[in-house]
Order: C-alpha cells, then structure tokens, then sequence
C-alpha cells in the first residue's frame, strides 16, 4: 500500500522483535521471529494450536524470557523484561479469562493497584472512592461504553461489560502495545461487536494493538495487519489489503488454495 511506508517513516516501531527464539526443553516454540510494532496499528496474530502465539505474547509481556534475539522499546534494547517492567513500560495484556475481581465493582476493577489516596497515616491509607469512580469511569467513557452502575460487583455483568472493564484497565497504563488474548472468545454476536470496536478506540488512541484470535471474520473486521504463526515461526506478514482468507488459512495449513497472487 503506498500511504503505509509512509506512515511507516513517520512513527517508528514501539515495540521490536529481532529473532527472537525460545525452547522449552527440547521443544522449539519460537524460531527465529522478527516483528514491528507500530503506534495505532491493530495487528492479527494467527495460526493453529501450538503454533507460537501465546509464547510470543508471553515473551512480549515478560513472562518468557527469549533464549535468542532481542527486544527493542523505540530506541532502547531490553535486556531482561519482566512483567512489572513491561508494564512501566507501557505494556498491558488482557487474558482471555480477563482477571477481574468479581467481588468488586467496575472503578475498584480499574484502578485496582493504583487507587488515588486521600490521605495516608503511616503505613496506612484511605482510598479517596470518589476519584477513583470518576477516573474509572472517564477511561471507560473514552471507550465508548457506559456502565449505569460502577460499584455494583462485576460478577452480575454481562461478558461484554466485563471484558469493556479489563480493556479500561489495561489502557489507563498502557502508552505502547496492548496484547489482547482470545478477546472474543467467550463472546455473544452483539457483545464481540462492541469488544472490536472499543478495541479500535484504543487503537484510536495511538497504542499499538495486536489480537491473538482463532476467529477470522474478527480479524479482517478489525486488524490492519495479518501475520500468521506456523510451527514458532512467522510464515506470513502483510497488510489486510493483500490478505483474503484463502492465503491466510493456505498459510495457517500449510496448504496453497488457489491463486496466492490474489
């Protein structure tokens, strides 16, 4: 696409893959993949089961370490990236089971781990529950979504509105990358729509996406980039413009349908 090297050009990468590599015993998950990342992308991750997804993403968020090749944030090389690290790097993951608190409500869900303190005596603290009802509920306006009751325990909503509250989580300390597991999953028609479209309003936002997703109709719905995983390693990369489901699934498999040109 012409607009794309330009875009390119003008916002570099946030995150990097160089070769990245990882074994598990004798067990070779990845195999030698290079990524770029780049601000307000959404890229689709795909493949068959136990192809290298998920331990990309591990390797990605600091819970695996590469046994190969580097990671690059901008211009700085990661020598050691753990998940607190990733995520004062601006690196945020929502899980498939999306680990909420089903005891509390949507605010305390949000804020969870950075809740705005009235004041503090010792090592004791009141948490000022008013703020953090209105800073919670301003990340998930930005959204798109509205909760009629942010204190009431998330365990009564629906799956839509839970999984709206784990990406309002995720994006009040994600500047970078948010890497979305299965996001649709468990997921109604109705509520995977709204999931993908408060998915493009975080990439809206200037945060690099990428969606793990068995589900292709979602990912040519969403993503501006495919990039299919076959066996630990990346066997095809290419914006949504040059994919049709024929080369993609032909990449997933193994298998050529048809005319590749296409």
């Amino acid at each position: 696409m012409p607009g794309a090297s330009l875009i390119r050009v003008e916002n570099p990468p946030v995150v990097r893959a160089c070769g990245i590599s990882k074994y598990f015993g004798g067990v070779r998950a990845l195999d030698n993949v290079s990524l770029n990342l780049f601000p307000a992308e959404i890229v689709g991750i795909v493949g068959d089961n136990g192809a290298g997804k998920s331990t990309f993403v591990k390797v990605l968020s600091g819970i695996h370490q590469p046994d190969q090749g580097t990671l690059w944030l901008s211009d700085c090389k990661v020598h050691h990236l753990t998940p607190r690290r990733a995520r004062e790097a601006g690196i945020q993951t929502v899980y498939q089971q999306l680990l909420l608190c089903d005891n509390l409500g949507a605010a305390a869900n949000v804020m969870l781990g950075q809740e705005p303190v009235r004041f503090r005596a010792g090592p004791f603290r009141w948490i000022d529950h008013a703020q953090s009802v209105a800073i919670a509920s301003r990340y998930i306006s930005e959204l798109g979504i509205t909760l009629d009751d942010m204190v009431a325990p998330v365990r009564r909503l629906s799956g839509g509105q839970r999984q709206a509250i784990a990406i309002a989580r995720a994006t009040s300390n994600a500047q970078r990358l948010i890497l979305f597991d299965e996001p649709t999953a468990a997921l109604g028609i109705r509520q995977t729509h709204a999931t993908l479209n408060v998915i493009q309003r975080v990439a809206a936002q200037g945060i690099a996406v990428l969606v793990i997703s068995h589900n292709l109709d979602d990912v040519f719905a969403i993503c501006q980039r495919i990039v299919v995983f076959r066996h630990g390693r990346i066997v095809f990369d290419a914006p949504i413009a040059q994919c049709s489901r024929e080369r993609v699934v032909g990449a997933i498999t193994g298998v050529s349908f048809g005319d590749e040109s296409r």
